[in-house]
């Protein structure tokens, strides 16, 4: 915006950081608000993609859905000229499509220039729902009203072409809201955005993507639809009722997630299935009085081996509603 003007945001702390590059809380200088930062390198051909399916699809999300993460605006650095992108602005798709180029090929680019891309987004004060849900001790309460929440959210994401491709606790982050707990979607850098009209589960994916506890059994064969994103949802429901997790190699984190055990072995669920797609899942897996019959019966129907046999996104919001829990 030119030296001159006064900057619009001030970094207050760093609060994550992964491959794709790092979170920061922030403020909006004028009002005080916090946000939260996402700054992404793009000098990385790989991070770029992530950069963009994350900027595409909540462009693409023009009404708000109290469950996903709010994208306010997304700011384009290259060198030290910050250039605000996106519908805020009343750009339209050619210049965004120009942006994208311009990202994938760096032409317009000095090399040596630092390129970033920064999202700005609602600040959740409550870490995400891996943190949240370890800390406290279970809650049916809190569950039903999260199942409601993620189900309504996936729902809208559906009806509005998006499949995320990487649900997962790690990528739910937590609001404290009047009435409790806001859980809000977030990490769209694996989703796609589906073109065309009709219906999102006609689309289909071929390229394997997500975190492996949480893909289905046919992501892991390469041949998917939006329906692989209610396998994850399962798995997150049911680790969540029955608060089972695992260690993950590369962290140390305890995540939860559900999962089959070999000798010492984990190994997530949809590849179980897709050895064995006559296994019967173990619902409860602990103890029977956490969970009545109803919702044991709809992690089996989240949990499908069988895409078809399994719920889709508007299935899932009206049977979630009905549930006894």
């Amino acid at each position: 915006k030119g030296m001159a003007t006064e900057a619009k945001y001030s970094i207050v702390r760093e609060v994550g950081r992964g491959s794709y590059g790092v979170v920061y809380e922030a403020l909006l200088n004028q009002t005080r608000t916090k946000v939260a930062v996402k700054r992404i390198h793009c000098n990385v051909p790989e991070n770029v993609e992530l950069a963009l399916q994350e900027f595409w699809a909540l462009q693409s999300i023009q009404r708000q859905h109290e469950n996903v993460v709010q994208l306010e605006e997304c700011i384009l650095q290259n060198g030290r000229a910050f250039q605000p992108i996106g519908r805020r602005c009343g750009e339209s798709h050619s210049h965004l499509l120009l942006v994208e180029t311009c990202l994938k090929g760096r032409r317009c680019m000095d090399p040596k220039a630092a390129c970033f891309l920064w999202f700005v987004m609602e600040f959740c004060d409550g870490g995400n729902m891996n943190e949240y849900l370890l800390a406290r001790s279970p809650d049916p309460q809190l569950n039903n009203s999260f199942m409601k929440q993620l189900s309504s959210a996936v729902a809208f994401l559906h009806r509005n072409q998006i499949v995320h491709r990487d649900l997962k606790a790690d990528n739910i982050l937590i609001s404290h809201g009047r009435g409790g707990p806001i859980v809000k979607v977030a990490d769209f850098g694996l989703s796609k955005v589906c073109q065309g009209k009709g219906n999102v589960n006609q689309h289909r994916f071929s390229s394997a993507c997500g975190s492996n506890f949480y893909m289905a059994p046919e992501v892991w064969e390469g041949h998917y639809t939006a329906k692989a994103d209610i396998f994850a949802l399962g798995i997150i429901f049911w680790a969540m009722v029955e608060r089972i997790t695992f260690r993950d190699g590369d962290t140390e984190k305890e995540l939860l997630g559900t999962y089959v055990c070999q000798g010492k072995d984990l190994i997530p669920l949809g590849e179980a299935l897709l050895e064995n797609p006559n296994m019967k899942l173990q619902i409860p897996l602990k103890s029977k009085k956490s969970m009545p019959e109803d919702l044991c019966e709809l992690l089996r129907d989240m949990l499908a081996f069988n895409p078809k046999e399994r719920l889709d996104a508007f299935q899932l919001e009206a049977r979630i509603r009905e549930i006894s829990y």
